[in-house]
């Protein structure tokens, strides 16, 4: 489609405007990150790491980080098993209620999280009567770390075809040996990419984690969440909130790469 001048002016003009108010304000915590004014003032009156200093020896902030990182690594081993094993069934089978248990398995993500918070804070406490722990928030962010797998590994399975699977079974292979020797491999970059997201996804998730966090359990985004309006926290909540942002940028930037250099190879 071939657009004249003024229109590309435009397109470009609502193109820079839109990533500006998106990433505007992550520059801004950046730079109060290292801003000697304890208000926060703008522009900056100085520059200074106190403030990373005080975020390092801070052990709330270190354990909630420590908590995060647990959790969305949990959360993602278990998001790579089922979403895998989904992915296969829906993929390369068929049966009765196909389509639904597709929809099923995708509307975790699409649901508000309210709801999906709501719905597991009544299903762990008044059904199964779990009290909630770490492990529950474990359990409820795999529920919608399952879909950035599944849909990972169901978009490779597409590309791929049965033509492999087909010859290895023809030559003997059974079930397990073809997956491991021929599926697997083909899927380790999906795999890969998926599981990224996944962390990311998990570990700056707090709506979800709100309603199923329990016994003392402190995630990342909650401590800021509970921070943030003390004066005396403000600071160092901009420098958490700066690591929060590297942690949560990096695996889908390297997704993102991966995802590039297999469509490249391709």
């Amino acid at each position: 489609m071939n657009l004249s001048a003024p229109a590309r002016r435009l397109l470009a003009a609502l193109t820079f405007g839109v990533l500006a108010l998106v990433y505007l304000p992550l520059l801004v915590v950046v730079a109060n990150s290292v801003n000697a004014s304890q208000s926060m003032t703008w522009p900056p009156s100085g520059l200074t790491l106190e403030w990373w200093r005080r975020a390092a020896d801070s052990s709330g902030a270190r354990e909630a980080l420590l908590t995060s990182l647990q959790v969305a690594a949990v959360a993602t081993c278990i998001a790579l098993v089922l979403g895998t094993l989904l992915a296969l069934a829906l993929q390369r089978y068929s049966f009765f209620g196909k389509h639904t248990v597709n929809l099923l398995v995708i509307l975790p993500i699409a649901l508000p999280g309210v709801v999906t918070g709501i719905a597991l804070n009544n299903g762990f406490r008044a059904i199964m009567g779990v009290d909630l722990s770490l492990w529950t928030i474990v359990v409820a962010h795999a529920t919608f770390c399952i879909v950035t797998v599944f849909n990972n590994v169901q978009a490779r399975l597409r590309r791929l075809g049965t033509s492999l699977e087909e010859a290895s079974a023809d030559l003997g292979a059974g079930v397990g040996t073809t997956f491991r020797l021929i599926t697997l491999p083909q899927l380790r970059s999906a795999l890969l990419a998926g599981g990224m997201l996944a962390f990311a996804l998990s570990f700056d998730e707090i709506i979800v984690t709100t309603f199923t966090a329990g016994g003392g359990a402190t995630t990342l985004p909650i401590w800021i969440l509970n921070n943030m309006f003390r004066p005396n926290q403000a600071p160092v909540v901009n420098v958490v909130a700066v690591v929060l942002i590297v942690f949560s940028i990096v695996p889908v930037w390297l997704a993102q790469r991966l995802s590039s250099d297999l469509d490249a190879v391709r």
